[in-house]
């Protein structure tokens, strides 16, 4: 919440990234987005490392929590990408809960979403891309470029439709990336400038309370809001790559 003033709102200023750990962090531009991620993953270990450990016959919360974490995400694996679906959980709860943690740890004071830069969330989705290529490719060969041609068109068609098949084959790649960078970004620059109303309306006194006061529900209530959002935005990922998977191994 940057405000030059109290009369400016710098929106795009919690973006910008600063080495983190001191000189050891510009030495080798080790950022706060870094750091961020380095706490989520570690977060993600710790609820499966210490919340399995009692590996008691009626679970504790944590325990619960990470068992149900387990089978929801081993559940979506086997609905969407359905027979060897199993094979690939690993990647998939990696993905799903490495963004979540990384969402809605972004969402607290003093802590940076790393998921709100598109250097981040491009880099995961050719992650997935390549994975689902290779796939692709290793359980179909050659026959997988039967994927952009479907059944049934016409030859003159041909040409077309294998541009089209192309672009949209490729398009999974900035689809990925540019939905949840533009979402989370997007939420994070309303929280901003609502909070910023807040403290300039605050701060003016008087009869500017008042909308200081509806400024810091609406805050509230967005805040809620953008909970739902991250929460949903790491779902989105990660079933859209269990459907890309499908595809991938049942060539249509």
């Amino acid at each position: 919440m940057a405000a030059e003033g109290h009369s400016s709102i710098d929106a795009l200023g919690q973006f910008t990234l600063e080495p983190a750990l001191g000189a050891i962090g510009r030495s080798v531009n080790f950022t706060q987005a870094n750091t961020m991620m380095v706490v989520a993953s570690g977060l993600v270990l710790a609820l499966l490392v210490v919340g399995m450990r009692p590996r008691a016959m009626v679970p504790g919360r944590l325990q619960a929590a990470a068992e149900l974490a387990y089978e929801f995400v081993l559940g979506m694996c086997n609905d969407q990408i359905g027979h060897g679906g199993k094979k690939f959980f690993p990647v998939v709860f990696c993905l799903f809960f490495f963004i979540l943690f990384g969402n809605v740890l972004g969402l607290f004071p003093y802590f940076f979403t790393f998921t709100s830069h598109i250097a981040v969330t491009l880099a995961m989705s050719t992650f997935v891309f390549c994975l689902v290529t290779f796939v692709a490719l290793k359980e179909h060969g050659l026959h997988f470029f039967s994927y952009f041609l479907p059944k049934g068109i016409p030859m003159a068609m041909a040409p077309l439709v294998i541009l089209i098949e192309i672009i949209s084959y490729l398009s999974r790649i900035i689809s990925l990336s540019v939905r949840l960078f533009a979402n989370m970004m997007a939420g994070h620059i309303i929280l901003d400038v609502f909070a910023s109303f807040v403290v300039m309306l605050g701060l003016a006194g008087g009869i500017f309370l008042i909308p200081a006061g509806l400024s810091l529900v609406t805050n509230v209530a967005l805040f809620g809001l953008e909970l739902l959002v991250a929460t949903l935005q790491a779902y989105v990922f990660a079933i859209l790559t269990c459907i890309y998977l499908h595809d991938a191994v049942h060539l249509h």
